[in-house]
């Protein structure tokens, strides 16, 4: 994975060791200051223009953060606006004690209570930023109450006061912004599910961090990073080919579905329908084959003898007839009485994207062992894809404050959790959520930027199994090397497009939920646009 300086995301003590180089070079940091404070300044002209917001309020802290604010309330107040400033702190950095003075000395009034600025229309935090580890107590947490009680919108600097940069944690308690003005690089609590309802609207300003400082700080082999547009036209199989035939464009399995769970095969193979994958076979149920054959009349059903309750009993493959699959897809709808399917399929050399059904067994088999986190092995393909329940289950002993966590509790760091579980399976790990994470067991993580709730709705998890396994099927790689890399690339190009696509569905439609067929039909138009 090579680091994009754009799309990096870094931990409290990453950016430290970054700004001390860009420091360490001569960059003074009251020149640093003014352009990150004048990037927010013009980003909140934009969000909130005088006419409609005239009075300001700006909450002042210790630090730079509150240097930012009070560089913030100046240009404001050269802009027109009116500004009130709440600093309830008695110490505070020499920088900012400079910038308190100047704003002292043109007449902004400065207040010791914060209900000073509750008839502002907009107010600015600028009271702790990144770096955060103590949780905010005393009169600042009374204040930070009074705050989120307020109508008004607020935008953070860099972070919500009272967030954890890392985790996402809230420390005692924590602004709840309308927008969050992101300085340089992305920090981790932006794709901590956790912290989201705190930061509202993400916004990055890049101030110009030069790539050789980032590089020199992020390992490429622990780099976590944003997948973007840019990076999806990259990573997907295109252009093809000009002589090229359907077995070239990739040959695709899959197993899911059961009398109970017949729509879960649908969903799961009109995502492998979007890809443009170029062959599918679909295993279903022999009961259920019309009923697909009707859907996906371009697919090659099969139909397997199934049990007493309609879930498969046995497939009629040979280990010979599994090498003419280029991968294998399972998991959606099968139920717990296929684990002798997934039992099988787990022997199959072909990489195996395994969801829903797949994973519950597979965790099954795992506990049934001896050591039940072996994982698999070194020369087997394996991608798992749990949403967060799943998740605990697979994993319950990862190395985090978070094991033994019961079902209804949040993951406290969801980034490191999905870079140990996949360092722990040698798989690859799709850990569901409003930020999906994706890491490989190198330790390096993609994560998803943007999605939206209409996600949160029956069947879409089927829709990402089909899509991903119809995308890695396409890939012709030169070397086992190549084709890890490219593997782990293209199940978060996968995991892109279903989230772009549900955001176009939802804007056409409604947020309240985007039903998987639907969703389905938005991503090959989607694959045209990025093209």
């Amino acid at each position: 994975m090579n680091i994009n300086s754009s799309n990096a995301i870094v931990t409290t003590e990453q950016m430290r060791a970054i700004e001390e180089r860009i420091f360490g070079a001569g960059m003074p940091i009251p020149a640093l200051m003014e352009k990150a404070a004048g990037l927010c300044f013009h980003q909140i002209q934009k969000l909130y223009p005088r006419e409609k917001y005239p009075q300001v309020g700006i909450v002042v802290g210790p630090g730079h953060n509150g240097g930012d604010a009070l560089v913030i309330a100046r240009e404001l107040y050269f802009a027109g606006y009116t500004i009130r400033i709440y600093c309830g702190l008695i110490k505070v950095k020499e920088l900012t004690a400079s910038h308190s003075k100047y704003a002292h000395s043109l007449g902004i009034p400065f207040y010791e209570e914060i209900d000073a600025l509750g008839q502002c229309d907009l107010i600015i935090d600028g009271l702790f930023g990144f770096g955060l580890s103590r949780s905010i107590s005393g009169k600042i947490a009374e204040a930070v109450a009074r705050l989120n009680s307020w109508p008004q919108p607020i935008v953070s600097i860099d972070l919500p006061s009272g967030i954890h940069t890392d985790t996402g944690a809230v420390l005692g308690i924590a602004i709840k912004a309308t927008h969050t003005l992101c300085l340089g690089l992305w920090k981790r609590a932006f794709f901590q599910d956790q912290a989201l309802e705190y930061i509202g609207q993400a916004i990055k300003l890049d101030f110009g961090i030069p790539s050789a400082d980032i590089k020199a700080i992020i390992s490429p082999h622990e780099a976590i990073q944003t997948i973007t547009q840019t990076l999806v036209r990259d990573f997907l199989p295109l252009p093809r080919p000009i002589v090229t035939h359907k077995y070239r464009q990739g040959h695709l399995l899959l197993i899911c579905g059961s009398e109970r769970y017949a729509g879960a095969a649908i969903l799961t193979a009109l995502g492998a329908r979007a890809s443009g994958v170029g062959m599918l076979s679909i295993a279903v149920p022999k009961s259920l084959k019309p009923l697909l054959v009707s859907k996906l009349p371009e697919a090659l059903v099969i139909g397997c003898e199934e049990t007493d309750s309609g879930a498969i009993a046995s497939l009629p493959f040979s280990d010979t007839d599994f090498k003419r699959f280029d991968a294998i897809a399972c998991g959606p709808g099968l139920t717990s009485d296929a684990a002798a399917i997934v039992k099988k399929i787990l022997t199959v050399k072909s990489p195996l994207v395994l969801d829903a059904d797949g994973l519950t067994l597979l965790t099954k088999f795992w506990i049934s062992r001896k050591d039940p986190n072996k994982g698999f092995g070194e020369n087997e393909l394996r991608i798992l894809t749990p949403h967060e329940g799943e998740f605990k289950r697979l994993f319950p002993d990862v190395n985090l404050e978070n094991s033994g966590l019961a079902q209804g509790e949040a993951l406290s760091d969801r980034l490191e959790a999905v870079r140990q579980a996949s360092k722990q399976s040698n798989a690859i790990v799709l850990l569901k959520g409003a930020r999906t994470a994706i890491a490989n067991p190198q330790g390096q993580i993609w994560t998803i930027p943007q999605s939206t709730p209409a996600l949160a709705r029956g069947g879409s998890g089927d829709v990402l199994t089909g899509l991903i396994g119809g995308l890695i099927v396409q890939l012709h790689p030169s070397n086992q090397q190549d084709f890890s890399e490219q593997l782990f690339n293209l199940v978060a190009t996968a995991a892109w497009l279903h989230a772009q696509a549900a955001i176009l569905a939802s804007e056409e439609r409604t947020e309240l939920g985007v039903d998987g067929v639907t969703l389905s039909q938005y991503i090959l138009p989607l694959l045209h646009i990025i093209k």
